[in-house]
C-alpha cells in the first residue's frame, strides 16, 4: 500500500465528509481529534479502496456512532 494513495483517500473523504456535514476544516479537525477519522481511513484503506465514496462515508458515520 502506497502512502500517497492513503493520503489521497484521506483528503478526498475528509472533503466529502465536510461537505456532507457542512463543516469547516477546523470543525473537521475537532471531530478528527475526538474520533480519529483519518486514522480510521488509514487502517481501513485495504477494504475501502474497493468501496465507493458513499460506502466509505457510511462506514465513517457508523464508526463515529459507535464511538459516542
Amino acid at each position: 500500500m502506497a502512502l500517497d494513495q492513503i493520503l489521497y483517500m484521506q483528503v478526498e473523504m475528509a472533503n466529502l465528509y465536510m461537505e456532507r456535514h457542512n463543516l469547516s476544516p477546523d470543525e473537521f479537525l475537532e471531530r478528527d481529534e475526538k474520533y480519529n477519522i483519518l486514522e480510521f481511513i488509514k487502517e481501513g484503506y485495504e477494504p475501502f479502496h474497493l468501496t465507493g465514496n458513499e460506502g466509505i462515508l457510511m462506514e465513517i458515520q457508523d464508526y463515529i456512532e459507535t464511538q459516542k
